[in-house]
């Protein structure tokens, strides 16, 4: 027997939203209705609840800052193309001066006495020089204070890698964006399955309340007719056991019920202290099984083949070696290699519906952008240059800051200058010519991520079409065993009514009212079970088709 609302099933759920679903991930819908309001309770749908999460649960706000983060990357990459400024100044106290050795030559005179006998005979002589060995001697440049100030203008005019960075950065943006929409679409799936759950807690809590009422009712007319000597006490002991037992269910069912309110809370970012009343019914979230069946091509009952009718029910045991079991064991195949589909149906998944194919074929877009970055590494970079500033000197710190420009002269009419102005602009061309074969490699490297991503491509085909046909056939086997649940609670209830007549009217025995009604209750907790199982795998079948939002606001 299946048990719905056991603790384990709730803690799968409840680690299911910590972990990253990246392969059932779809696009993002339009916005959904605002949230409702946080005080007093808060009625809440399902199309609320979800709202609410995709605004405030925690974990999409850390997605969302990682968005803002990946656009001031992009700020970044683009801020490399406007123009650098920069100013700088400095002031330096060179308390011991840097000397250097300086070698020149020094010459003197030289007057012979041939030079002079020819002077005093009145001709006019030239005099010689001579060389003079002297060492090198050590001079200081430059006074004890020293300043500059400037401005430089740098302007990217040319850079292949800066180029494709541009276009790089776009498609940057949407990936963060897209990493965004499936953190959503993971955060509205626990929503709805937490939603889910909750609606069934509380309906089956509300189903075993009135079977306490209903049981309550049968004690005590079994108790009266004991007492009017008409009924065993074993009867009515009896009925007492059953009754212990089920307000016992009752309890354990009304913890797992605030479980499942508290899981819920806990998927929707809210407070656990909040109170909060589901508006949607249970009713009305089942899905029309007919319906379904006639969009999955489902079997039925009558022809066994689905709504086309591919094979009748055979009539007659057939045996191993009969082409009939060949001919069904090929159709089998076929069905299952397709999910179920119908002929008509097969081949109409659209990939584009998924956001983690749309995502690959970003991560595609930005490893072609890495590859003509590397290869641009082999262009040449020009970049305009400009500086303008001023550069002094002086002996004392006050005099340095005296500032005297090329106008300035001392007591004495000289000219006193201090500060020099100096200025430049040109250009910068670098050229790589060999780098070891280091982009060479870069380049290899790229072709290889490129090429992984292409056979990512098909490994991700060959998985959402797996996760199309388990999905398909879950949501087919949860509809089908829905219906025959459904089918045993119509036949268990009217067992259990037909059974309290006939105790009534003295021809049933007790024992037989006992068991009637827990064969209803254990049909009821089936069927509700089923129900959960149909809503799971509708939440699920919408997923991997990529239609879960949109199928939440409707």
């Amino acid at each position: 027997m299946k048990m719905l609302f056991r603790p384990k099933i709730l803690l799968l759920v409840a680690l299911s939203a910590a972990v990253p679903q990246a392969l059932l991930a779809q696009t993002s819908a339009p916005a959904l209705p605002a949230a409702p309001p946080t005080t007093g309770t808060m009625p809440l749908s399902l199309q609320q609840a979800v709202s609410y999460a995709v605004q405030n649960k925690s974990s999409l706000l850390a997605t969302r800052l990682g968005e803002a983060a990946a656009a001031a990357k992009v700020g970044e990459i683009k801020s490399a193309g406007l123009p650098q400024v920069n100013v700088g100044a400095n002031l330096v106290n060179n308390f011991k001066l840097q000397q250097s050795l300086v070698s020149f030559p020094i010459s003197q005179t030289v007057l012979t006495q041939g030079d002079l006998a020819a002077a005093q005979g009145g001709q006019q002589q030239v005099l010689g020089t001579q060389q003079l060995a002297v060492p090198p001697q050590p001079f200081a440049f430059g006074l004890q204070y020293a300043g500059n100030t400037s401005a430089s203008v740098s302007q990217l005019l040319f850079d292949g890698s800066y180029l494709i960075g541009l276009k790089a950065a776009k498609v940057y943006t949407e990936l963060a964006k897209k990493q965004t929409q499936q953190a959503e679409i993971d955060v509205v799936e626990q929503v709805s399955k937490a939603y889910y759950s909750t609606l069934v807690a509380r309906s089956r809590l509300a189903l075993l309340a009135r079977n306490v009422q209903r049981l309550d009712t049968v004690l005590f007319q079994t108790n009266e007719t004991f007492k009017a000597g008409f009924a065993e006490k074993l009867d009515v002991d009896r009925l007492r056991v059953q009754r212990n037992n089920l307000v016992v269910e009752q309890q354990k069912a009304q913890r797992l019920t605030e479980l499942s309110v508290g899981l819920l809370k806990f998927q929707m970012g809210l407070p656990q202290q909040q109170n909060i009343q589901l508006t949607d019914s249970l009713g009305a979230a089942v899905v029309d099984a007919g319906a379904l069946r006639q969009r999955l091509g489902v079997a039925n009952f009558n022809t066994g083949g689905g709504v086309n009718g591919l094979v009748d029910v055979p009539t007659a045991p057939t045996t191993p070696d009969s082409d009939n079991t060949a001919a069904q064991n090929r159709l089998d195949q076929q069905n299952a290699l397709s999910g179920g589909q119908p002929i008509a149906a097969r081949g109409a998944l659209n990939y584009n519906n998924r956001i983690e194919f749309s995502t690959l074929e970003t991560q595609q877009a930005l490893a072609g952008l890495d590859l003509r970055n590397r290869q641009a590494g082999a262009y040449p970079r020009l970049v305009l240059t400009g500086a303008y500033g001023f550069t002094g000197s002086a002996k004392t710190a006050s005099e340095l800051f005296a500032f005297r420009g090329p106008e300035s002269r001392n007591s004495a009419g000289f000219a006193n200058q201090n500060w020099f102005g100096f200025g430049n602009v040109g250009l910068s061309l670098q050229v790589p010519v060999f780098d070891g074969f280091r982009r060479k490699y870069l380049v290899q490297q790229s072709r290889l991520q490129q090429q992984t991503i292409e056979k990512g491509f098909e490994t991700l085909k060959q998985s959402i079409d797996l996760q199309d046909a388990q999905s398909r056939t879950t949501l087919i086997n949860a509809l089908d065993v829905l219906d025959n649940q459904q089918a045993n609670l119509t036949l268990a209830t009217d067992v259990a009514r037909v059974t309290r007549i006939k105790f009534n009217a003295g021809v049933g025995s007790n024992l037989e009212v006992i068991t009637a009604e827990t064969d209803l209750r254990t049909a009821q907790t089936n069927y509700y079970g089923a129900i959960y199982d149909v809503l799971v795998a509708k939440v699920d079948r919408d997923k991997a088709t990529g239609e879960l939002f949109n199928q939440v606001k409707k």
